[in-house]
């Protein structure tokens, strides 16, 4: 008797197990893990709300291989110990994919937990070492420092043809890494750095910063930080007098600093990865359904978002099926061209660390508004723009069992 009990307990859990399988397998859960108070609400907001619009449309066309997604947001508070917690949490919910933290202290702290559960895990961080760590499920939805700064150098040494440079930095993370590459990819150019100023992270003074960049004397400023801070230190440098190039990457130049800065933002030039001012049809209508949903006009970072689920959901119909460690394994060698999927914006293909190549753009801020200077090549343009493989067909789900 004890023993037929046991086995009616033993099916009915398989039973019980079957059915939540199911059950899970309806929708595709992704975690939107981002920040939305703090230092980052900025770039996280933006960052939230382009992938919510992508996943409004994927799932009005139909969602994925026919299953809707259902996304679960929370706010890390700008802090890598909630953004730790917050991943775990994620991760017992089983959730498909992760989508964030933006900010490259919190992606460096949290990835650690999606690795294990092994769930891809999308970042719009910067720093070279997000990828340098051996993890099979971290991609990023944008450029690497690594890939993003000999850009920068180049337009440094051989366009502005400066020969001194200062560099304000943000003492984190994301601001050491960009300052090491830039250092390194101008190491061997005309250009030579004179001064290295380090600032804090939501610093508000940026007096003296701006005075030891004019105390050395250089021939440019490259200014690399977060949004708010950029928009400080613009203010500061014009308040100061400063009349000399201000160089920088895509956080000094985005809409949020235009906006915060003001006239100072005027004649700042930086290399971009992302931007909705780029003279491409995919990113124009981008930029018109972003500021239809949300009244304002996207930076780099609702690109970012919105472009991840859109390379995401080519990873699962490449692999034909909900499976996450295949998806990841897709992801290392993917091929995502426009023609197929206008949602990833700009024709991508992803390397064996996760990190991608494609075309960015050099901008200056004219008139308060980013204005498309140059488009820059990919690294390996063979590689991108080579024809995408054709979706597998994806196989009918089992019925579950009655």
């Amino acid at each position: 008797m004890q023993k037929r009990n046991a086995l009616k307990l033993i099916a009915a859990c398989a039973m019980f197990m079957g059915a939540t399988a199911s059950f899970g397998q309806e929708t595709i859960k992704i975690a939107n893990i981002v920040e939305l108070s703090g230092g980052g609400a900025t770039a996280g907001t933006n960052f939230k709300n382009g992938v919510e619009l992508a996943v409004k449309e994927i799932n009005a066309a139909g969602g994925i291989l026919g299953k809707k997604i259902q996304t679960i947001t929370s706010d890390t508070q700008s802090n890598p110990g909630v953004a730790k917690g917050l991943t775990q949490k994620a991760v017992d919910d089983e959730v498909f994919a992760i989508f964030g933290p933006v900010f490259s202290g919190s992606i460096m702290v949290s990835m650690a937990e999606s690795r294990k559960a092994e769930i891809p895990n999308f970042t719009g961080g910067e720093a070279a070492s997000i990828t340098m760590q051996g993890n099979p499920y971290i991609f990023r939805t944008s450029f690497t420092q690594a890939t993003a700064m000999p850009k920068v150098a180049r337009y440094i040494s051989d366009t502005a043809k400066l020969k001194t440079i200062a560099i304000i930095y943000v003492n984190n993370d994301f601001g050491k890494g960009g300052l090491d590459m830039i250092k390194k990819a101008l190491d061997k150019s005309p250009t030579k750095v004179v001064a290295e100023i380090s600032t804090d992270s939501g610093q508000v003074d940026f007096s003296a910063a701006v005075l030891k960049a004019k105390q050395s004397n250089a021939d440019g400023v490259f200014v690399y930080s977060n949004e708010e801070e950029s928009a400080r230190a613009l203010r500061e440098l014009r308040k100061q007098g400063w009349n000399k190039p201000i160089i920088g990457e895509t956080t000094l130049t985005g809409q949020k600093v235009i906006e915060l800065a003001g006239e100072a933002a005027n004649g700042a030039v930086a290399h971009v990865g992302l931007t909705v001012d780029a003279p491409l049809p995919a990113i124009r209508a981008f930029r018109a359904k972003f500021e239809r949903d949300y009244k304002y006009v996207s930076d780099h970072n609702g690109m970012k978002g919105y472009s991840g689920v859109y390379i995401l959901k080519a990873a699962i119909e490449k692999v034909g099926k909900l499976d996450r460690k295949a998806v990841a394994n897709a992801l290392h060698s993917l091929v995502v061209t426009t023609d197929k999927e206008p949602g990833i914006l700009m024709n991508v293909a992803f390397d064996q660390n996760g990190d991608l190549d494609r075309e960015s753009f050099l901008v200056e801020v004219k008139n308060g508004k980013q204005e498309v200077v140059a488009t820059l090549p990919p690294l390996n343009p063979i590689a991108v723009n080579k024809p995408v493989a054709a979706p597998a067909a994806a196989k009918p789900a089992a019925p579950a069992k009655k």
